[in-house]
This record gives structure tokens, C-alpha cells and sequence, in this order.
């Protein structure tokens, strides 16, 4: 068992998240009960979420997409009020970390992507920032893009958008970014990518991607932003006396 404010400390140091201009705050959210031992982590702060933690009878949530994000309505009705008087009738704590969670060089998204991908040599792409958003890595032995999206797809557990950027050239070096990163494109085409992977496409990406022959994978916002939230649980459980329960809300986007 924790105090909230020591799980708020240990968090704050681990994710770096004080350095970071994020577009909503980072860190507790919403305060709830001083002691806190059972924890579920998942994706977004979703009612579906607050609901099973409820049910698992949480102190606190731990999520990547949380809530009072920039320019979003201050007014706490409708869908928002039910979320926060869930929370807040069953004294449970709401922790976030958005850009923290992505760039954390051990337990990121980005970095957990890069596992799945089984890519080599993996840094972060210097012209992105804050450092860690896009990440770069070589396959152990080249690949045709048939083949990386099909190890995506088993991986993930999901079917992905691959689009051939028409060169038919194998892939050898990739660049990623989870989530709504489609917009790094260039950057990636930039620094030489066979491929780049996000989790969201839009109608401009296609273009860029056929015109900078660059291969691209859209592989699903949430299905991308699973493993970093659930490596950041299973840490804490690992090093400190926490009961963690990841529980992953199904979201085909």
C-alpha cells in the first residue's frame, strides 16, 4: 500500500512528466481515497473503465488518455459529469500520463511498439520533438511490406491499414509513432524510413506517403497505446506493494 502522494511522487520521477508541455495535465487528476493498493490501468479514462474499477473495487486508475485536455468545454456536464461523479462517489483516484507515456525511453509506447516490431539498433528520430515521439529501428533482415503487416496484425490482434508506397522496395529501416502520429511522415521519409507506422491515418498521409515513397501502416490509435500503460503497471506491481489490474477496453480505432 502507498499514500497518494508518495504514487504521485514515484510517478511524477519515473515519467519525467514536469519536463513535458503536454495539451492536458499530467498526473492525478482526480483525488480520491489517501491509501491506495489496488490499481487498474487501461488506455482511456473510458466510463466502461471507471466501471470495471469500480467493480474490482480500485483506489486508483491509472490511464494515457485522461481528461481536461486543451480546448476541451470546462463545463462538467453530460458525459463528463457521469465519469467524474463515478469517480469521485467511489473515492477513486484518476492518474494520466499522455506525452510521458509515449516517450519514456523503458516503459513508452513507442519503445513497447518497437519490442513488438522486433526492430534492431532503435533510437529516437533527433528531428522529432519532444525526444522519443517518433522512434527509428532496423529489421533483423528485410522484409516485404506484406510481411510486416502481417506480423503487426498477429501481434496487435488486429487488422491494419498497409499501403504499398509503390516502390515495391523491401523494408529494412522504420520509423513509428503510436497513436494520432501520422503527421511525423515526413520526418520519417526524411530520415531515410522504409516504412513508417502509426496508429491513425489521414486522407493527406496516402499522398505524402506515394509522392516520398515511403511505405505506411496505420495500425489502430488504441491498439497501438495498449503496452505502455500496461508495462508502467506491471512495474509498479513488480517494485512496490500494489495489486495491478490492466483491463483493455476493446476500441477498434
Amino acid at each position: 500500500m502507498l499514500q497518494r502522494q508518495q504514487l504521485t511522487s514515484l510517478l511524477a520521477e519515473l515519467l519525467q512528466s514536469e519536463r513535458i508541455r503536454d495539451y492536458c495535465p499530467n498526473g492525478l487528476q482526480v483525488e480520491g481515497k489517501q491509501h491506495i493498493k489496488r490499481i487498474v490501468t487501461g488506455v482511456t479514462a473510458s466510463q466502461a473503465l471507471i466501471d470495471a474499477a469500480i467493480s474490482w473495487q480500485a483506489d486508483a486508475v491509472i490511464v494515457h488518455h485522461g481528461y481536461f485536455w486543451k480546448n476541451e468545454a470546462m463545463v462538467v456536464t453530460g458525459m463528463k459529469k457521469k465519469r467524474l461523479q463515478a469517480l469521485l462517489t467511489h473515492d477513486i483516484n484518476l492518474f494520466a500520463y499522455h506525452l510521458p507515456l509515449d516517450i519514456h525511453p523503458g516503459l513508452g509506447n513507442n519503445v513497447q511498439l518497437g519490442k513488438l516490431l522486433q526492430a534492431a539498433a532503435v533510437m529516437p528520430l533527433p528531428a522529432a520533438e519532444p525526444l522519443g515521439v517518433v522512434m527509428q529501428g532496423e529489421l533483423p533482415t528485410p522484409q516485404s511490406l506484406s510481411q510486416v503487416a502481417d506480423s503487426l496484425e498477429q501481434a496487435l490482434g488486429r487488422p491494419v491499414l498497409a499501403h504499398d508506397a509503390g516502390s515495391n522496395r523491401p523494408v529494412h529501416k522504420l520509423a513509428w509513432c503510436t497513436g494520432g502520429g501520422q503527421g511525423y511522415i515526413e520526418q520519417a521519409a526524411a530520415a531515410g524510413a522504409d516504412l513508417f507506422i502509426s496508429g491513425e491515418v489521414s486522407e493527406q498521409t496516402i499522398h505524402v506517403s506515394r509522392e516520398l515513397d515511403i511505405h505506411f501502416i496505420a495500425a489502430g490509435h488504441h491498439a497501438t497505446e495498449r503496452y505502455g500503460i500496461k508495462a508502467l503497471g506491471e512495474y509498479l506491481s513488480a517494485n512496490y506493494p500494489l495489486q495491478v489490474q490492466f483491463i483493455d477496453i476493446d476500441n477498434p480505432a
